[in-house]
């Protein structure tokens, strides 16, 4: 009901605040802000960024390779037969004396729980957690039961598709060194980028999303873990009670909850991990609806929290503020279009046209920030940077909007769920390029 109330009070303020600015005000000047916040927030990104880069090559900071915790790593498991073998090997394969592997069978009605057995018999890191069929759904509930088992001072989650390269370890636990230094997220790629049309354009996205992870990350702002290749440290974990089981993006959830706590999250480009992208439309709509209301649910549920923590940064709470936006701009400029549409009905013809400017001008940061991330991390020519990032635009537009609206009236006008939507694994075809 609180999430509720609060969504419905920011939406009716910002539609009142849309008709009163328009009623008495040039919307140019709207423009002109939205335009100079976002040009100068892409550049104090860009500019932190080239500085830390630069004064690390000048001063590469002092590394205490003394710090070398035990590790266990946490792959929960539901319906995974047809990938969980290939990742436990791949994981065995990690260059890190002191780790373990716990796999954890989460009510799976597949020969799951046979496979990870037969694994637990065969290599001595690997633990096998067979859950009971009553047990609470949502792999936040699958982490925390693992909990009582890991023996780590540090807890390492993969997904069941994940697959990652020898040194991975040995990148990460480095940045999860420093005292306020609570989780450090490995760069996510998708492994099945030129299946289908799909596939790459959940490419391009992770790309970007990687530039405002390093851009976040480069002004100590608020970046945040993604579930699968995400390294916490166990006195982090134990300082906000572990996972929270009542939400349906348990990353997102516990990135903010550790940001609330004054804990620092590190990002990490050169440590990779490969994951699988959906390949269908439906399979995606699914996957994106958790994210889009997961993510909307714990802005609203930390709200209060995140203005009035006394140990979370000032940078990092703006950070957190400033990102809200990307769920409100949809409804916002629906909204901007459908008030100016009502202006022109009565003969202000200046509205659409006004209207046009604002998404045009949104359209062109998007595009502009996909050019640059795809150009410097996909290594694409400027040609096939453009094409990509017009592509992967109209695919937002298609997918991001109409979500977001919908679990916008959905937190509204509906009781909460705890639907997770499993994504299906094991269907992705990789080229022999792709795996290297």
């Amino acid at each position: 009901m609180k999430e509720r109330i609060l969504l419905l009070i920011i939406i009716t303020s910002l539609l009142a605040f849309l008709i009163v600015f328009q009623n008495y005000f040039n919307t140019m000047w709207a423009i002109i802000f939205l335009v100079g916040f976002m040009a100068l927030y892409s550049i104090y990104m860009w500019i932190a960024t080239k500085y830390r880069k630069r004064k690390l090559r000048k001063n590469p900071p002092i590394v205490n390779y003394d710090f070398h915790p035990f590790v266990s790593i946490l792959v929960p498991c539901h319906n995974e037969h047809e990938v969980i073998e290939k990742t436990a090997l791949n994981i065995l394969n990690i260059d890190y004396s002191d780790f373990e592997i716990i796999l954890i069978d989460d009510r799976s009605d597949d020969n799951t729980a046979e496979i990870i057995k037969n694994l637990e018999k065969k290599y001595d890191k690997i633990t096998a957690l067979i859950r009971e069929k009553d047990a609470i759904a949502g792999k936040s509930a699958v982490l925390n039961d693992a909990m009582k088992l890991a023996k780590g001072d540090a807890i390492l989650v993969f997904d069941a598709d994940a697959k990652v390269e020898a040194d991975f370890l040995n990148k990460m636990i480095l940045k999860l060194e420093p005292a306020d230094v609570g989780a450090v997220q490995a760069q996510k790629v998708i492994i099945n980028a030129k299946q289908n049309f799909l596939t790459q354009c959940q490419y391009n996205e992770y790309i970007l999303d990687t530039h405002l992870q390093i851009g976040r990350d480069a002004v100590r702002g608020a970046v945040e873990l993604r579930g699968n290749g995400e390294l916490i440290k166990r006195q982090a974990l134990k300082s906000i009670d572990g996972w929270n089981e009542q939400t349906i993006v348990d990353d997102l959830d516990m990135s903010t909850r550790l940001h609330i706590k004054g804990w620092d999250i590190r990002f990490c480009p050169e440590a990779k991990v490969y994951e699988e992208g959906v390949i269908t439309f439906g399979a995606l709509i699914k996957q994106r609806r958790r994210w889009v209301e997961g993510s909307i649910r714990r802005y609203l549920e930390y709200a209060g929290q995140v203005f009035t923590s006394e140990d979370m940064s000032l940078r990092v709470g703006f950070d957190l503020i400033a990102y809200i936006s990307e769920f409100l701009l949809p409804f916002w400029l629906i909204a901007e279009i459908f008030i100016q549409a009502l202006h022109f009905i009565k003969g202000d013809s200046n509205g659409i046209l006004t209207s046009a400017i604002l998404v045009t001008t949104t359209a062109f940061f998007f595009i502009i920030s996909f050019i640059y991330a795809l150009r410097k991390y996909a290594n694409l020519n400027f040609i096939k940077s453009l094409y990509q990032a017009i592509v992967t635009s109209i695919y937002f537009l298609t997918i991001w909007f109409p979500i977001a609206m919908f679990i916008i009236f959905k937190i509204v006008f509906t009781k909460k769920t705890m639907d997770w939507g499993k994504t299906q694994h094991g269907v992705a075809i990789i080229s022999e390029s792709e795996l290297q």
